[in-house]
């Protein structure tokens, strides 16, 4: 079991909430448990201490979500997916975690402009969506993000969105794709060491708090209309964007926090 502290499992416990939430479609919460694993333990060991836990959240969202998945936009996106995790593994071998969280960051950053721009201008980007370029380009995108960050959340959604999903459509493509994808990870995670048997007991624990999340994340579901769930996913997607890239940490630096 990881020696921490009273605060640290109570901001553990805001996470796997966090978990839960976002498993239930609203993936820009993901900010909450990157976050916070990761100033418990740092950024690339977070990783494997994350995965545990996204894979109990996917679980229980494929669960709740079966039935509402569309298996084209996962056929088109998983082997990209899949490539992208083969990829950020071998980026997590060979540069620094600075370097590589302002690169997701940016990833985002760009992806959010084009989605508004689109949303602005919609003849602009008529076939964008549905070529295959572009769910290879999302898909290897998203690989790379979970690997090295559990950051693909935002990226995804935001794939989600372009496609136009509804936010059923959303919430079981999504869970489906990211239960394929955390499994597809295990080897890798494990085979850096970033998997530990004392961490796995603290994941066990957790797991009330992820299927509460779930639950009130799907209560929220039933109760937000469409407008409003795109333009939250949109806001998420930027807010974790601007963290990655480090804008929070220099505007406490400039206020003197």
């Amino acid at each position: 079991m990881p020696d921490i502290s009273l605060t640290q499992w109570l901001l553990a416990i805001v996470a796997g909430i966090g978990v839960g939430v976002a498993k239930s479609g609203f993936a820009g919460v993901s900010l909450v448990h990157v976050l916070v694993m990761a100033s418990i333990f740092g950024d690339k060991l977070s990783t494997g201490v994350v995965l545990p836990m996204l894979l109990i959240g996917d679980l229980c969202a494929v669960t709740a979500f079966r039935h509402h998945a569309i298996r084209h936009h996962l056929v088109r996106t998983l082997p990209p997916a899949c490539a992208g995790v083969i990829l950020g593994s071998w980026l997590m071998t060979r540069i620094p975690d600075s370097a590589y969280k302002p690169i997701i960051g940016w990833m985002v950053v760009v992806i959010v402009i084009l989605q508004l721009w689109r949303m602005w201008k919609p003849a602009a980007f008529q076939h964008v969506p549905n070529a295959q370029w572009f769910a290879w380009a999302m898909g290897l995108s998203a690989g790379a993000a979970t690997m090295m960050a559990n950051a693909a959340g935002p990226i995804m959604a935001l794939y989600f969105l372009a496609v136009g999903l509804p936010k059923y459509q959303f919430a079981g493509t999504a869970a489906w794709f990211f239960l394929f994808i955390n499994i597809f990870k295990i080897p890798f995670s494990a085979g850096m060491g970033l998997i530990k048997l004392d961490t796995l007991l603290f994941n066990l624990l957790l797991t009330p708090a992820i299927i509460a999340g779930l639950f009130f994340g799907r209560w929220l579901l039933q109760r937000v209309s469409q407008q409003l769930f795109d333009g939250m996913i949109l806001i998420f997607a930027a807010v974790v964007a601007l963290q990655r890239i480090g804008l929070f940490d220099l505007a406490r630096s400039m206020a003197g926090f």
